[in-house]
């Protein structure tokens, strides 16, 4: 697929993928992450995705992309770091997926990794346990302890 080849962003579908968990406000803060970019991207066909654990599978995910009228598929692994996940995991199931849809073309994204404004996520999260630590206590434990 060449860049004259590539679909408006209409017919582009963005696959957003975890781990997934078998914790239930995990698996709910994906489709919070999900449902942010769909408002603020060019992307109007966007599904969420497990890679494991929970549902919707990524095959589940890239079919409803389909049914919506994507033309390409772009998986994006929602992790900070590359590994075997991004590398041989997400791609194996993303062609499984795209085999099982009739051939619809995917890429996989580069994970989070180093991206210049994780340096000022990570400066947002120190700022806001210092404020709760400032306002409930400092404690040894961590989140829900």
């Amino acid at each position: 697929m060449g860049i004259a080849d590539v679909p408006s962003p209409d017919q582009i579908g963005v696959v957003i993928v975890d781990h997934g968990s078998r914790r239930d406000r995990s698996n709910r803060t994906l489709l919070e992450i999900v449902a942010m970019f769909e408002r603020q991207s060019r992307f109007s066909i966007v599904e969420a995705a497990h890679m494991e654990l929970a549902e919707p599978s990524i095959e589940t995910a890239f079919g409803r992309c389909v049914q919506r009228g994507a033309r390409l598929i772009l998986v994006h692994p929602c992790f900070v770091l590359p590994g075997r996940h991004w590398n041989h995991d997400i791609p194996a199931l993303a062609a499984r997926a795209a085999r099982r849809a009739g051939g619809v073309p995917f890429l996989v994204t580069e994970p989070l990794g180093c991206h210049p404004l994780l340096a000022r996520i990570i400066d947002d999260r120190i700022t806001q346990c210092l404020e709760h630590a400032a306002t409930d206590g400092m404690s040894r434990e961590g989140p829900g302890g």
